[in-house]
């Protein structure tokens, strides 16, 4: 009671500062025919399952929600709440009015005084005779030299004057300069490795140009074979026939080590220590190499034969 007393004489009335700003309205009743058990929402009758729904990797299958066609009659559906209104006695959290601070002053700056050094030339073109100019420049190029000046109010007339000197200057010494050749030669006596890139520049483009206009062209047996239509021998055949011929040759080499051993043997070799029995191996094996090697021709000659028989038949 104090506490209201006291702010009742310092001029304000005692609140709630925790009140809400809304509060239900009293005064609302439910509309007849509310349906309170009925949802809002409901699950479309008409919709079917797609087939390649898979329950475990895609959870239970919902239908999709459709408003409920009951409500559409009825004033509304689901569970009622009485709607919100405004809290006449809500007057938020109080706060302090402001007022202006009699200690303040702000932040100090100096004051403003004439300036002693300030004058304005009311004659700018009444200018002092120049005996000098000064050019301020930032180059990485050494040795960069001016003769002459000029100083106009007219673009015409340093246009002129720079057409009848300087052009003419420029005109001389671009004349007197080597050209591109020139230059590149210069540079490579003083960077004799500057010749490699020179040549690899001229000969690259060139081998290029001839790798991809006269490409080389190796013929391919099999396109002959389509576009001749001539004949193609088996290639078993030919695979049979170099075995032989390997095999014939194996044999030859053999028959001549023999031969050539069979010499040495009796070349280095008295004729008392060589006996009946060794003369004897050594003509054996002699008729086997002879043997040996007419088969071989006997059947080169017969396969030689075939090959002409079934030439003539096609």
């Amino acid at each position: 009671m104090l506490l209201q007393l006291q702010l009742q004489n310092k001029g304000s009335s005692f609140r709630d500062e925790d009140a809400p700003a809304k509060i239900i309205d009293p005064t609302a009743v439910k509309p007849e025919g509310w349906l309170d058990d009925a949802a809002e929402y409901i699950g479309d009758p008409s919709a079917e399952k797609p087939e390649d729904w898979d329950e475990e990797m895609d959870g239970e299958w919902e239908a999709p929600q459709i408003p409920n066609p009951e409500c559409e009659t009825a004033p509304g559906c689901g569970v009622w709440e009485p709607p919100m209104m405004s809290n006449p006695n809500y007057k938020g959290k109080w706060k302090s009015p402001m007022i202006d601070n009699p200690n303040y002053q702000g932040v100090w700056t100096p004051r403003k005084i004439q300036n002693p050094n300030y004058f304005e030339d009311f004659h700018p073109y009444k200018m002092t005779p120049i005996v000098a100019i000064g050019l301020e420049l930032w180059s990485m190029t050494s040795d960069i030299l001016f003769d002459n000046f000029i100083i106009c109010a007219e673009r015409k007339v340093s246009d002129q004057w720079a057409a009848d000197g300087w052009a003419l200057k420029k005109m001389v010494a671009t004349a007197n300069e080597p050209g591109v050749l020139g230059q590149l030669t210069t540079a490579a006596e003083e960077r004799p490795w500057l010749w490699i890139i020179y040549i690899l520049t001229a000969v690259l483009p060139l081998g290029l140009i001839v790798l991809f206009c006269w490409p080389s062209k190796k013929s391919d047996p099999a396109a002959e074979y389509k576009k001749t239509d001539a004949v193609q021998p088996d290639v078993k055949e030919e695979q049979e026939e170099e075995e032989e011929q390997e095999e014939v040759m194996d044999e030859k080499k053999e028959c001549n080590n023999l031969k050539k051993e069979a010499e040495d043997e009796k070349a280095s070799g008295d004729d008392e220590n060589i006996g009946d029995g060794s003369q004897e191996e050594v003509m054996d094996e002699k008729k086997e190499c002879n043997n040996l090697k007419k088969e071989a021709e006997d059947e080169k000659a017969s396969g030689d034969d075939e090959n002409i028989g079934d030439g003539s038949q096609e």
